[in-house]
């Protein structure tokens, strides 16, 4: 039997049905518990449908977290602080009550558990919930609401007990979208998938969901993305097992997988130059009095050029320490005191602010800041940072450094650049992998409201998610499972949320009743 290539719940089943002589059970007691309770750690987890042999860049941001989670289990520590941030990322409702309890056997150990997360399901079965805000950015920061569930509904000031007693809700459409065109995938078996035949509808909003390990990624990622990305005549990687692939592709002229990768690998990248906003603000700074005097053009307040920027730190606000031993070191910059630029250009202000003040904005506060100027360069500005706020970034500094942001804030920066494109942009088929990652109820309303503003303008999105705010506003589902592993793989339910609450079989449409049932 090839161990390696079998799922953990197919090896524990076989772990536990080894039968051993006296002898041999006497020496491979101890090796056989920690093998055992090893994997029963995993399985707790909700990853009893990976394979031994899974490389570890294939994983989930949620399933490296998990997997690190399952290590400290077995490590059995006590009087140890564990600090989780968003455990319940790529997982289904389902698989949250064995995250829970996972969490409270590291508590129950006498440990202490302090978790980052928006899951409803955890805040319920909080001992201490701790509430920022009111909102975020400049208009957050404090300290709301301190004390259990059952406290926090009543909370005045809490945005949060808001949508958890409904006195604000996420509407559901008040119509879905009818689709008469689609593509089509025909016999995809890659991985755990079974011969499945799936169609895709355009110019709506379709939802691919199901348990952890179903086959969405693999169906969306593996087959999906890669066919049609060759069909509209790109290069992409190798495609997973599938018979045929066809439809309208006369509505679909590209296509944008808009994942959680970084939006730039540089620390001098950033949402004002991602949105092409920057250039704008440039050419704001170089047409003010004191620049034409001195002779400044775009290119004096750029960090990634000479001239303007800082010489001893290059831009980068903050020098480095080579350490022999040890990790660099980064300290701040004693030329420019992390200002990133020369102080003659440093002078140069528009409305008493110079070009670091403006990077050092807030998205919310830029947005008021410009739109003060009927002038057509702010305006300008103005449509172009709008779609970050549109999205529920209006809390992020313009001239934050990319890989400061969270992978659902990159995926979102990543959505306000095809918004701000609008009409002039050829129709695409958008691929979002879990958009709601680290969003806050009141975030996913902005951002459904983003997604639909793509759609209006004749492009169609596909989304993998699990969140039931999400599922309850597509217009179709495709619910893949019933199981995850070698259980999932089927297509389960296809159809409008409104019928998926008949279907038995899917865990999905059982969480989703109560959604729709609460927001009607």
């Amino acid at each position: 039997m090839e161990i390696a290539s079998i799922n953990i719940d197919a090896c524990k089943e076989f772990m536990d049905g080894i039968k051993l002589n006296k002898h041999d059970q006497i020496i491979a007691k101890r090796l056989l518990l920690e093998i055992n309770s090893r994997l029963q750690y995993l399985s707790d987890v909700g990853l009893g449908y990976l394979t031994l042999n899974r490389q570890s860049n294939s994983l989930s941001g949620g399933e490296s977290q998990r997997i690190n989670l399952a290590t400290s289990l077995g490590s059995s520590l006590v009087g140890s602080m564990y600090i989780l941030d968003e455990p319940s990322i790529g997982l289904h409702p389902r698989d949250t009550k064995r995250l829970l309890k996972v969490l409270n056997s590291l508590k129950n150990l006498g440990n202490s558990v302090i978790i980052v997360e928006h899951e409803e399901e955890v805040m319920k079965n909080a001992d201490e919930i701790i509430d920022m805000g009111p909102m975020a950015g400049s208009h957050g920061g404090e300290v709301v609401f301190q004390g259990n569930h059952d406290d926090l509904i009543h909370s005045e000031k809490s945005l949060t007990a808001k949508y958890l007693t409904l006195k604000e809700v996420i509407p559901i459409p008040l119509k879905r979208r009818s689709w008469q065109n689609s593509i089509t995938i025909e016999g995809a078996r890659e991985n755990n998938l079974k011969n499945l035949t799936v169609q895709i509808p355009l110019e709506t909003l379709t939802v691919i969901t199901g348990v952890s390990g179903s086959g969405k990624s693999t169906l969306i990622r593996q087959i999906l993305y890669p066919v049609l990305k060759k069909q509209l005549g790109g290069t992409s990687a190798i495609t997973g097992e599938h018979d045929n692939f066809y439809g309208d592709f006369k509505l679909i002229e590209d296509i944008e997988f808009v994942d959680q990768n970084p939006i730039g690998k540089s620390s001098r990248s950033n949402p004002v130059t991602y949105v092409k906003a920057y250039d704008e603000i440039r050419s704001l700074f170089s047409n003010q009095q004191i620049s034409k005097i001195n002779g400044f053009q775009p290119k004096h307040f750029s960090f990634n050029v000479e001239g303007g920027r800082c010489d001893a730190c290059e831009g980068e606000g903050t020098t480095k320490i080579s350490m022999q031993f040890m990790a660099d070191v980064y300290l701040e910059c004693d030329s420019c005191n992390s200002q990133r630029f020369k102080d003659d250009v440093l002078e140069v202000r528009y409305r008493d602010k110079n070009i670091f003040d403006i990077l050092c904005m807030t998205v919310d506060d830029a947005i008021d800041f410009f739109s003060y100027s009927e002038e057509r360069i702010e305006k300008r500005i103005v449509t172009k940072i709008q779609p970050l706020q549109d999205v529920g970034l209006g809390y992020i500094q313009l001239g934050q450094s990319s890989n400061t942001l969270s992978g659902g804030e990159a995926q979102r920066v990543k959505l306000a650049s095809f918004l701000s494109k609008g009409k002039t942009q050829s129709k695409t088929l958008f691929i979002f992998d879990e958009p709601t990652t680290g969003l806050h109820f009141h975030d996913i309303r902005k951002l459904l409201s983003a997604v639909n503003a793509l759609i209006e303008i004749g492009h169609s999105v596909v989304v993998i998610e699990h969140n039931g705010e999400i599922i309850k506003c597509a217009d179709w589902v495709i619910d893949l499972g019933p199981e995850g592993g070698d259980h999932g793989g089927n297509i389960v339910f296809e159809g409008t949320p409104e019928n998926l609450v008949n279907c038995d079989s899917s865990y999905t449409g059982k969480y989703l009743k109560e959604k729709l049932a609460i927001s009607k």
